[in-house]
Parts: structure tokens; C-alpha cells; sequence
């Protein structure tokens, strides 16, 4: 699918986009992989992982310093590419509380720049990043995303019959990336007592290489108009600390502000264009019929919700999940050598 394509990442140097790069070189070979972010020290710390060869152009990796705001910085990056993933975001939510023109310039105002730039530039594919704080957001972050994927499932009437299609993947927390509750867990555990935000808080869950894959298949399969869901598993926060933590105590210090005590990827209203398949939801367009036939309407009064959700992550799971996460973060190796067994609390 992706091999001799030119393909650019928004964002490359992030979590997302390292792991993304690190799938695409090893199962495909692209003509080139362009990482396209705003940081200069990032991507000088990621040629270290993905050397570049610029001299002798024998690696397909390139990066260029850039941001979403600038919409002629992007249509000079998106020329002959033929495949964007856009994921640049500001997605910190308290941050972006704090620095709400900051987050929608560059979490709605680049949205726009990027669908303008692929659309002038001729690019065949783009699939943009959301999050499962885009569905009824109670904070900003949630409300900007919720304006990217607006603006990318409306984005093919602006391209007219120019060939060309946008989509969005929706997914929930990504198990270890930046800002992920791990490394907290990790650091208080020295301390012998958890901070807990709310006993019956729940989460989506994924791991970043189940979300790259999950890009991946729906960049295959798009049709254009559409937003992706994939069937993920929750898991209760408190079962989490008991994973990292089973001996320490935990203290309840209540919800933060713009925090859900659950999180829903497909509420009512949006259930009633969604149509139903075996690993995945696609909310948007009617006419959608996927790879196969399998997909079906999702039934009145449906959502897709962490608290109510038929599949969860157990603390023995959630273990495993930490260990790999230890094992490709050796620096937080001390703080959960040794393993203990997990117990209840």
C-alpha cells in the first residue's frame, strides 16, 4: 500500500509519529517518509533512531521544521506528497485551558491550513489524528479537536471532483505516550501513596502500536467523509495503580477541571450515523461499506462509552502493559523494580 509513496507526518517527532515511522520502514518501503514538526531539537534526537543519509539519499526519511499556523510553510512541505497523517496537536488539556488561542491556532486554524495545503497540493490521502474528548468536549482541547474533525469530514466538498479524500481516526488513551498517567504512577510510587482523581473514573485504552496499526488499515480502507472508531478495551484507573502500585495507598483529590469521570467515542446522536463492524465503528458517512459486509446501523438510543464498554483490561493485563512500557522506558526501571504481584486494595 504504502510502498514507493511519498508520505508526510504532521507532528512526526512525537509519540505518534515515531512509532509510526518505526511500522512504515519496517513493512513497507516508501519513496519517502517526511517528518514535518516544529521542533529542531526533536528531530535532531530522532535522526539519531532514523538517520536521514541526506548527502546520499539512501535512507527515505526527511524532515523539515515547520508548523501547522503556516499554511505556505505546508504547501511548499506537501508538494509531490501523496499521503498526510496530520498529527500535530496541542492535546494537553490543562495547557490548553490555560492557552486557549494557542490551542486553536494550531488545533483548528492548522486543521484548516492542512486540508487547504493538501487540497492545493495535490495530495491523494489525508487521515487526521482525533481523540475520544472530541465527543461531547467539556474542555478546549476536546472542542478544537472536535472542529478538526468537522473541518476534515467537510473538507472534500472544498476539493470539488479533485481526487482526493480526508478522513479521521478516533481513538482513547494511548497507553505510555507523552503525558500518559504512567510515569506519575511511577514517580509517586517512591512515595508509597497514589494520587487518585475519582474511584470510578474509566478509560479507553490502546497501545501506540495498536493505534499506528489502526491508522494504517483505515488509510487502506477510506472512502473519504468518514471518522473511524476502533473497539478498544476500558479500564478503571484505580486498577492501574494497582498494576504499577499494589503496595502503596492511594489518595482521592477529586476531578480536575475540563475532566470526564468517563470518556465516549460515539454518543446518541452520532450512533444514528454510524454503521457497526467487527473491530471498528465508522461514524459519518451512509454510504460507507468498508472492506467487507459485515457492517451493520449501530441500534437507537446506541453510544460507545468507557464505563459501559463489554471489554475491559484486568490488573494482570494492565501489568503487562506497564512492563513493556518499563521496558522500552529504562529510565523508570527503578521505580518499578520489583515487580510485585497485584493485589486488590
Amino acid at each position: 500500500m504504502l510502498n514507493g509513496k511519498v508520505i508526510l507526518i504532521t507532528g512526526g517527532t512525537g509519540s505518534f509519529g515515531q512509532q509510526f515511522c518505526r511500522t512504515v520502514l519496517r513493512r513497507y518501503r516508501p519513496k519517502k517518509l517526511i517528518v514535518f514538526s516544529r521542533d529542531e531539537l526533536k528531530q535532531y534526537e530522532m535522526r539519531q533512531k532514523f538517520p536521514d543519509d541526506t548527502e546520499e539519499r539512501r535512507s527515505p526519511m526527511r524532515y523539515l521544521v515547520g508548523d501547522v499556523r503556516d499554511q505556505q510553510r505546508l504547501l511548499h512541505a506537501f508538494r509531490e506528497v501523496e499521503i498526510v497523517i496530520h498529527a500535530a496537536a496541542l492535546k494537553q488539556v490543562p495547557s490548553c485551558e490555560y492557552n486557549p488561542m494557542e490551542a486553536i491556532k494550531t488545533n483548528v486554524i492548522g486543521a484548516m491550513n492542512v486540508v487547504t495545503a493538501a487540497i492545493n497540493a495535490g495530495v491523494k490521502k489525508v487521515i487526521a489524528l482525533s481523540t475520544d474528548k472530541a465527543c461531547n468536549p467539556i474542555n478546549l482541547y476536546g472542542a478544537t479537536k472536535l472542529c478538526s474533525d468537522k473541518i476534515f469530514t467537510a473538507a472534500k466538498s472544498y476539493a470539488g471532483s479533485q481526487d482526493i479524500k480526508f478522513a479521521v481516526v478516533r481513538y482513547g488513551n494511548v497507553i505510555g505516550s507523552r503525558g500518559s498517567v504512567i510515569p506519575v504512577f511511577l514517580r509517586q510510587r517512591k512515595s508509597g501513596v497514589l494520587t487518585i482523581t475519582d474511584e470510578r473514573m474509566t478509560r479507553f485504552w490502546i497501545t501506540l502500536q495498536q493505534g499506528v496499526d489502526f491508522v494504517l488499515d483505515c488509510l487502506e480502507r477510506m472512502q473519504g467523509n468518514e471518522v473511524f472508531v476502533p473497539k478498544i478495551p476500558s479500564m478503571r484507573l484505580v486498577d492501574l495503580a494497582k498494576a504499577i502500585a499494589p503496595e502503596c495507598t492511594f489518595r482521592i483529590i477529586g476531578i480536575r477541571p475540563g475532566e470526564k469521570l468517563h470518556e465516549i467515542m460515539i454518543d446518541e446522536n452520532d450512533s444514528r450515523i454510524t454503521r457497526e463492524y467487527d473491530k471498528y465503528f465508522v461514524i459519518g458517512w451512509s454510504g460507507y461499506r468498508g472492506n467487507h459486509d459485515a457492517g451493520q446501523p449501530c441500534p437507537p438510543g446506541f453510544s460507545y462509552r468507557s464505563d459501559t464498554n463489554t471489554d475491559w483490561l484486568t490488573v494482570e493485563q494492565l501489568q503487562e502493559y506497564v512492563r513493556e512500557f518499563i521496558e522500552e522506558h529504562p529510565e523508570y526501571q527503578d521505580e518499578y523494580d520489583p515487580i510485585q504481584p497485584a493485589v486488590a486494595r
